[in-house]
């Protein structure tokens, strides 16, 4: 079959929606929301809340966000702006920082990259660079601050944990980025949509960062397993928020009202859902380890993995089409992956796999493509 255009995630999701499987190939949760969530949505949809809120976000949210998940780092109200997911975030600030460099825009990520990032510069026409870690899966900060000079580069998206692959960056290693980009007046922007989800030591976010060079996005779609809410934010230096909100007044528009209200109140009264991310952790967790041996066992490769939903992973020697491989496990076995070429241009001979499900599902998984790779 031809490989079709667009993205490979949404295709081999799809397929599953249709056709019936597994669906480990987008990243939806197989877990409920917080039960206190959901009665806080049906408090809120009764109120007479139903109209346009406030573009920048619903006050309180914003302030939460600020001073509860940011660390308390001396943020405020100000330095957040609330969006439609991370994914209008980085697209927010995509086309904000566009606009204010006259002639060429140059990105940089790391390889394997999520799709988001090297298809934007495709989109609007603009030069997408990657950068490539060496056989320990670390990178070399020379050639890094080399690249962003010599590619003249504008802008740095980096994931952690990330995606495809749930790499952790250091404390030391975001630092040194960070002083690069400052150095070389590139402008970082940090991903945090899976830093709930560690499997050890909690990760750094450098909140305390966040200023001119530095932006930080995330949402609760992961944290509180509500993809389908689209509720996510930017945090950034405040002469850059009251820019991108004039430029979301004609995109996004606003995030809807009721959502934003039901988190908020969710939030406060449930210590920013401490207990319920310690119980999701642990379910990822446990579904991590339920399909890391069956495909170690079975020929697949695997690069360490800090945290995270997905495991991205190497195929058998004997395959070496990763398209032909997820299209022939899905129609043999009817278990969704994507093919690793859709993040990578080294990436034919991987796969991703999403584990965000419970682990009983994980173990059908895993047995399944076991069996396919026999």
């Amino acid at each position: 079959m031809k490989r079709p255009d667009g993205s490979l995630i949404s295709f081999m999701s799809n397929l599953v929606k249709k056709n019936g499987g597994i669906n480990c190939a987008q990243g939806i949760p197989g877990f409920n929301p917080p039960e206190e969530l959901i009665n806080e949505l049906i408090f809120a949809a009764k109120q007479p809340i139903h109209q346009y809120p406030a573009g920048n976000g619903n006050p309180k949210l914003r302030e939460l966000i600020a001073s509860g998940l940011s660390g308390n780092c001396g943020l405020a109200a100000e330095n957040v702006l609330v969006t439609n997911g991370a994914t209008e975030a980085i697209s927010l600030i995509y086309l904000y920082l566009r606009q204010k460099n006259s002639g060429s825009f140059t990105v940089l990520s790391f390889d394997p990259v999520y799709e988001s990032y090297a298809n934007l510069p495709k989109i609007y026409g603009d030069r997408f660079v990657c950068e490539y870690p060496d056989e320990s899966g670390s990178f070399d900060f020379n050639s890094i601050e080399s690249r962003i000079k010599s590619e003249k580069v504008n802008l740095v998206l980096l994931c952690s944990p990330g995606n495809p692959l749930g790499k952790i960056w250091k404390k030391e290693e975001i630092t040194a980025l960070y002083e690069i980009c400052r150095k070389c007046g590139a402008k970082l922007v940090f991903d945090a949509v899976y830093s709930d989800l560690y499997f050890g030591e909690k990760p750094y976010l450098p909140f305390d960062l966040v200023g001119d060079t530095l932006f930080v996005v995330s949402a609760f779609s992961k944290m509180l397993s509500i993809t389908g809410w689209r509720v996510g934010y930017v945090i950034a230096g405040k002469d850059h928020i009251e820019s991108m909100a004039k430029i979301h007044d004609y995109t996004g528009l606003c995030t809807p009202s009721v959502l934003q209200i039901a988190i908020a109140e969710y939030l406060e009264k449930n210590d920013f859902g401490k207990n319920y991310l310690s119980a999701l952790r642990g379910k990822i967790k446990e579904s991590f380890e339920t399909m890391y041996p069956v495909l170690d066992k079975s020929g697949f490769t695997m690069p360490s993995i800090d945290g995270g939903y997905f495991v991205w992973a190497k195929i058998p020697e004997k395959f070496d089409d990763s398209f032909k491989f997820a299209m022939d496990l899905y129609e043999n076995q009817k278990v969704g992956t994507v093919p690793g070429i859709h993040f990578s241009d080294k990436g034919n001979n991987f796969v991703r796999i999403s584990i965000a499900k419970p682990a009983s599902e994980i173990a059908e998984a895993a047995s399944r493509i076991a069996d396919f790779v026999i």
